[in-house]
């Protein structure tokens, strides 16, 4: 016999036991995979990898340095440099000095760089029927969700340090 016996799991409130951290991770990592191939393959319709499309879903929210940029993308700071060159050179983005430091080049998205995530996003077929399964109570709860479990999961100036 153990000397720690498990605790029962927690009932939720209709009864069943909630699930576990693991269980929950295991949710999670299926959504997300499903969400990135989709990401993967609407980005590709626009010609463009699925770094490149982050790089510009990370800048809806608002212009961000280069290091931010490969920090949020988790790669070298010479990869965030390729990706940033080829989104500029299909005049999707541009780089502009910080207004606070001009040493630092702030990526910006453009109005070709919009038009381009916004046909991105409205290709996401999975995720968008996947959504519609929905209702507006639904839908409210798991923004809701989301933004606690994921605070700065929206690219806002927490990443433009």
């Amino acid at each position: 016999m153990p000397a720690n016996p498990p605790h029962p799991a927690p009932a939720s409130q209709d009864g069943t036991a909630a699930p576990t951290k693991a269980e929950l991770v295991d949710r999670l990592a299926g959504a997300f995979g499903l969400y990135y191939g989709d990401f993967t393959l609407a980005a590709a319709t626009e010609g463009l990898t699925p770094s490149q499309a982050k790089t510009l879903s990370v800048l809806r929210f608002s212009p961000a340095p280069m290091r931010a940029l490969a920090t949020l993308l988790a790669c070298d700071a010479s990869n965030i440099t390729g990706i940033v060159d080829r989104l500029e050179k299909r005049e999707l983005v541009r780089r502009e000095p910080s207004p606070t430091d001009r040493r630092v080049k702030n990526v910006v998205l453009t109005v070709a760089g919009e038009v381009t995530i916004d046909a991105i996003r409205a290709r996401m077929h999975t995720t968008l029927d996947a959504l519609d399964t929905l209702d507006d109570t639904e839908r409210t709860a798991l923004h809701t969700l989301l933004g606690r479990v994921f605070p700065d999961g929206r690219g806002g100036p927490e990443y433009t340090r």
